[in-house]
């Protein structure tokens, strides 16, 4: 299935309780669960026993730590990139301006938190009355649910490989500078603790998926900076911490860098590997699958599988150009009608099959294969 599908994603049981410790585990006897969506992971149980059943769930066990019913207020995210390209190549401006945006996405949050405040479980039954994230009465609050690590709210990050290399002249894989995007990581992190201690709100780092912001952020860069080579002369900016999509390393490497920055991405990260067809080559499909399991916690291989009705192409839909567009063709009998073709790829997360913007065409376009 994975050899053809993109389907499942891998999460590791043995990285995952390393990393999610509830109140009173230690590390390698956390827990293990599922996400949200295509990456956002809850905060461990900070009670250690499913929040004394703030929620009044029908299946609370008492002792035993809660995810499935918790939820998350939302997500705010911050363009790396444009913090780089304003500090103008000055580290102390970078960590300056850092702070200012990192506190403006905090004012950005507060106002995603506080307009949920007061709203009563009236206003979606089946969420807050009948059990899908609580079972409070009519006309009951939800703000209980909004503290003390029920749910959790997230600030998101974008432009890692991007701000790094603006700052550095380097890829963040280069030993060079992976030191700089590690730290970049943790102020985002120490943040949120911060934030966290003084308002009893669960904040957590996010490695936002940019399905199509990718494209609106790239173009603001452009509007702002210009065409700059290696950094805003893409439709799309990098995904999260992911290494670029053009840099050529192998699987295992990918995987292994990445899973640094994973760990530094607590509420939410997803690593992938583009791999060609694999339905004759199960054993590196196992080999891969076997890997992530010893080294990251979450994620997946990405091959192309996309069909052509007009002449039953089986393979890859390629990607042209026809002036200055980018558009989808049929290799054998040049079909161009998306209407007439299945097309599968992973978006960031999410396996995508309505087509995209340009600037996301565009980073599927220049992915490279790491087996």
């Amino acid at each position: 299935c994975t050899a053809k599908r993109m389907v499942p994603d891998y999460i590791s049981e043995k990285k995952m309780k390393e990393y999610k410790l509830s109140k009173g585990e230690t590390e390698g006897n956390g827990d293990c669960y599922t996400c949200m969506g295509c990456r956002s992971f809850l905060t461990p149980d900070r009670s250690g026993n499913g929040f004394d059943n703030v929620s009044n769930a029908g299946n609370w066990e008492p002792g035993k730590p809660k995810y499935y019913g918790r939820f998350n207020q939302g997500v705010v995210t911050i363009n790396l990139v444009d913090v780089a390209l304003s500090a103008n190549h000055d580290m102390d401006k970078f960590w300056e301006i850092f702070d200012e945006r990192l506190e403006l996405c905090h004012r950005a949050l507060r106002c995603r938190h506080e307009r949920l405040l007061g709203t009563t479980s009236d206003a979606a039954p089946i969420l807050w009355q009948y059990g899908a994230l609580a079972r409070l009465k009519k006309g009951e609050k939800i703000d209980k649910l909004l503290y003390g690590g029920y749910s959790t709210i997230s600030l998101g990050y974008a432009g890692l490989y991007e701000c790094v290399k603006a700052m550095t002249g380097h890829s963040h894989t280069d030993e060079e500078a992976t030191p700089f995007a590690l730290a970049v990581m943790q102020r985002m992190n120490d943040k949120c603790a911060e934030w966290k201690a003084a308002e009893n709100i669960d904040y957590s780092l996010y490695g936002t998926p940019l399905e199509s912001t990718t494209y609106k952020f790239a173009k603001c860069l452009q509007r702002r900076f210009g065409i700059i080579p290696g950094i805003t002369d893409k439709g799309y900016i990098t995904n999260s911490y992911h290494v670029h999509v053009t840099e050529e390393i192998d699987a295992f490497t990918k995987l292994r860098f990445e899973s640094e920055f994973q760990r530094l991405s607590p509420g939410g990260a997803i690593s992938y590997v583009e791999v060609p067809d694999m339905q004759d080559n199960l054993e590196a499909v196992i080999s891969v699958m076997q890997y992530i399991y010893d080294h990251i916690m979450y994620a997946e291989l990405n091959t192309k599988s996309d069909y052509c009705q007009v002449c039953g192409y089986d393979g890859e839909i390629q990607i042209v150009e026809d002036d200055g567009k980018l558009v989808w063709e049929c290799p054998h009998c040049h079909n161009r009608d998306q209407s007439k073709m299945n097309v599968a790829r992973r978006t960031c997360g999410y396996i995508g099959t309505q087509f995209w913007n340009q600037g996301r065409t565009e980073e599927i376009k220049d992915r490279v294969l790491h087996l």
